[in-house]
Formats: C-alpha cells, sequence, structure tokens
C-alpha cells in the first residue's frame, strides 16, 4: 500500500488559505488511487507541504471533517474514510482548486477522443482553429456505479498534443492542465442551467428522454487571455448541486 501524498498548491493571497488548502486536500483525497493508505500526514507535515500555519491547516481539516471526508483520532492520528466520495456541496469562492474538487472521486471512462470540426455553439472561442480535439468521458458514482454526468472537453489542438489520455480516467480536465501540462490558467468562466436531456444523454444517464439535466459550460483561459478548453458536462439532476456564498463586504 503507498503513502497518502497530497498534491502540490500555488496559494493565491487573495482567498482563505485554509479553504484553498481544502480544496486541494479533498480534490487529492477524492482523486486518490485505491491502494493508497488511508492515513493522512500529521497536522504539522502537511502545514509544511501546503506553505501555511499549522492553525490554518487544522482549519482546513475540520472542513474536511464535517463533510465526511475524514475522521481525526486523539493520539492515532487523522485518516481518509474509506468511503469518503462527494457529498455536501462545496463553498466555490472563486479556486480552480474548487473546481478540481467538485468533479474528483468519481470513476472515469473514456467513450471517445480526437479531431474534430469546431462545433458551431463553440466557434467564437477558437476563432483561429480548423478544429479542435474532443474528449468524451461519462462519470459514474465509485460505489454504486451509476452514472452521474457526462462530459465534453473541446481542447485547443497545440494544447492537445501533449495531453496522455490516461490522465484523464483519474483527473479533471482543469487538473490535467494545469499540473501536467503546465498551462498558466488565469480563468475560467461557469454557466450552469436548465435543459432537457437528448437522446444520447438518456442512454449514457439512464434518464428518460427529456427529462431535467443540469448542463454545464466552464470555459479556461490561459494567462494570454486564449481558450485552451470548453468543458460542456450534462449532470443528472438528482446527482448535482451548486451552491455559492457571497459575503458582504466590511
Amino acid at each position: 500500500m503507498t503513502s497518502f501524498a497530497p498534491d502540490s498548491l500555488v496559494l493565491n493571497r487573495k482567498l482563505p488559505l485554509w479553504y484553498q488548502v481544502s480544496q486541494s486536500l479533498r480534490a487529492s483525497i477524492l482523486g486518490r488511487p485505491p491502494e493508497t493508505s488511508l492515513r493522512l500526514p500529521t497536522e504539522e507535515q502537511l502545514a509544511q507541504h501546503y506553505g501555511v500555519s499549522v492553525l490554518t491547516m487544522r482549519q482546513a481539516l475540520k472542513e474536511l471533517e464535517e463533510e465526511g471526508l475524514i475522521s481525526r483520532h486523539r493520539r492515532r492520528g487523522t485518516f481518509i474514510e474509506p468511503g469518503a466520495r462527494r457529498g455536501a456541496p462545496r463553498r466555490l469562492l472563486g479556486s480552480i482548486d474548487a473546481i478540481v474538487a467538485q468533479q474528483s472521486g468519481e470513476r472515469t471512462t473514456i467513450l471517445d477522443h480526437g479531431p474534430e470540426p469546431v462545433p458551431g455553439e463553440i466557434t467564437e472561442h477558437f476563432p483561429d482553429a480548423a478544429e479542435i480535439v474532443m474528449y468524451r468521458r461519462l462519470r459514474c458514482d465509485g460505489d454504486t456505479g451509476e452514472p452521474t454526468n457526462w462530459a465534453e472537453n473541446a481542447v485547443h489542438p497545440d494544447i492537445a498534443a501533449d495531453l496522455d489520455i490516461t490522465d484523464l480516467e483519474r483527473w479533471p480536465m482543469t487538473k490535467v492542465l494545469r499540473d501536467s501540462l503546465g498551462v498558466r490558467i488565469s480563468r475560467i468562466t461557469d454557466t450552469v442551467e436548465a435543459r432537457l436531456a437528448d437522446p444520447r444523454t438518456a442512454e449514457l444517464l439512464r434518464v428518460p428522454l427529456l427529462s431535467p439535466i443540469l448542463h454545464y459550460t466552464g470555459v479556461t483561459y490561459d494567462d494570454s487571455g486564449r481558450v485552451v478548453d470548453v468543458a460542456r458536462i450534462r449532470y443528472r439532476g438528482d446527482r448535482f448541486s451548486f451552491s455559492v456564498t457571497l459575503d458582504a463586504a466590511d
């Protein structure tokens, strides 16, 4: 059994440190290989890994404990719950790691991938490309095998040339772009809307034709302002929740 090693994190000083750490650690927990140890490093080790204080680390762990992803035992340490998976809605405060955490922790099957003409509804995002590389994936609940969503990612060809398809079986596209390919992501715009299930969506998600689904569109920009990925994800309406917390300014 391999030891648990959380992913690295570049901190954004505009967001609460505990929140960024909790989201990064959450994604690491949900995306861990099956053979990984359930024991987490100590608070001190995790604080050193993320470059934060022990107090900040403790607050991040408390967030994950309240969600049921970890349990903490006096003198024994902190452990990942064996059945840890996506649960309650997360607080989204503008962090890329929040997007990664939202999409982590499900079993992913690659449906197909390859170059295609740019679909008409997203041509505005790829004005300099005659074609894109499309990746289609089906995500299922890790425990029941029940389908929860299916995703299409339209990726700029020069980015896709370096992409390892096996990475997408484990990680969301956002994480692969940032951490595996080194894309400097500057922003992601999200749109969530209600739609009706088309024939393919109904078949893949095992829902009635024309039943309500949630359609998510995420447009990812690099630091030059170029669109590198357009994600279109169809969620079963009974398996997805979206929560945003807005705090009043002091």
